[in-house]
């Protein structure tokens, strides 16, 4: 009893260093636990690869070697050669969204459009405000399970075709997106958030509230012009008929010789029809459906969203808030369109930025035009049937 007491006595007369301790013994354990529990998702998942490898992999196929990827140690490096040699090729992004559309963009500019888009992309989120990961992948308690449930897909091999936006504008190459395109108060006060980090938890409504501010009520001011939906083609199918046999070929071509097809009288293309408006908003928005895939919709649009100039300043930060976290909802008080290609034109001397899947671009009058179904990503099997049920229901 007096050495338990001589104990106590002296944590009382050093409480600092007692509590100094208590903190850091804690903070230890709770890191060395998450550790623990890591580990065990990465074990887990390497045996639920290793049996997918084993039952539906043939042999002949090494795919199932893939599974280092989920080792603790192995690098970015190492996991991506693997799955190129393996496999099809594999996006290692930040998980931001900026780095999402620098990289397809340069895909689609350089590559082959029309046989890059039958390649399936691997998508492996490894941050956390990534858009396009929501979609493929269900909802994980930490980031190593999302990384975990990622990969997983990629082995098992279901793909979702994703729509992609092409934006040009008047002298610039084209920019191309997964997500979509912002321009208004609500992306640039966005962008100033982490200039408060300071204010912890509050830095999101700060940046909003100061930006009040400025000239209220924030209006920005230009005209638009759209083409509605466009029917949805039937897709391709995956397996290519078989080559008919020589003689069949041989007939043919001498049919086509002696007896060659009409001239077909060129039939006159009806003009487009655009429909204009002018627009005043707090912010616009023009989105594709990839948020919200709906694998058996009969027509192909984005969606335009213009938000009202009249949103009071609490209105303003609160919706703010909720932007940072769905940077593409659109408020019931605002219109919307649904098109299949549009034209924004911006009045002379207009300044800011279009933020283009999180990257900033200068504004200027841009051509948004619809590319459905561009390209396959691997997804979850689960997010698939999902899909698949809520489109029937």
């Amino acid at each position: 009893m007096a050495g338990a007491g001589k104990v106590f006595a002296t944590l009382r007369n050093h409480w600092k260093k007692t509590t100094f301790g208590v903190c850091l013994l804690s903070w230890g354990g709770n890191w060395l636990y998450g550790k623990h529990c890591d580990n065990l998702l990465r074990r887990a998942a390497c045996l639920e690869a290793q049996v997918f490898g084993n039952e539906l992999i043939p042999s002949s196929m090494p795919l199932k070697k893939a599974t280092v990827f989920l080792n603790p140690a192995a690098c970015k490096g190492k996991a991506r050669s693997l799955f190129e040699k393996n496999a099809a090729p594999i996006l290692h992004l930040s998980g931001l969204d900026v780095n999402i559309v620098t990289v397809i963009t340069g895909l689609l500019r350089r590559a082959d459009e029309a046989a890059f888009s039958k390649i399936p992309i691997g998508f492996i989120p490894l941050g956390k405000t990534c858009t396009l990961s929501h979609t493929l992948y269900p909802e994980s308690v930490n980031q190593v399970q999302h990384i975990t449930n990622a990969t997983l897909a990629i082995l098992k091999g279901e793909t979702v075709p994703l729509d992609v936006l092409q934006i040009k504008g008047e002298k610039e190459q084209p920019v191309f997106a997964l997500s979509g395109l912002r321009w208004g108060s609500y992306r640039d006060a966005g962008v100033k958030v982490s200039k408060y980090w300071y204010l912890g938890p509050l830095k999101t409504k700060a940046a909003h509230f100061f930006s009040t501010f400025k000239e209220w009520p924030q209006k920005h001011q230009a005209a638009l012009m759209y083409l509605r939906p466009t029917e949805r083609p039937p897709e391709e199918p995956k397996e290519k008929p078989s080559r008919p046999p020589l003689y069949v070929r041989l007939y043919r071509r001498l049919r086509s010789y002696w007896s060659p097809p009409r001239k077909e009288i060129p039939q006159e293309v009806a003009p487009e029809d655009w429909q204009e408006l002018k627009l005043s908003t707090v912010e616009l928005s023009i989105a594709t459906q990839n948020r919200q895939l709906d694998l058996t919709r009969t027509e192909d649009f984005m969606n335009i969203c213009i938000e009202a100039d009249t949103v009071s300043k609490g209105q303003f930060v609160n919706r703010g808030s909720q932007k940072m976290r769905d940077p593409h909802m659109c408020p019931e008080d605002s219109q919307c369109i649904q098109a299949s290609r549009c034209i924004l034109q911006l009045p002379e001397g207009t300044e800011g930025s279009f933020g283009i899947d999180n990257e900033e671009y200068e504004a200027m009058p841009v051509e948004v035009k619809l590319l459905p179904r561009k390209l396959r990503f691997f997804c979850d099997p689960r997010m698939r049937e999902q899909m698949l049920r809520a489109a029937i229901q």
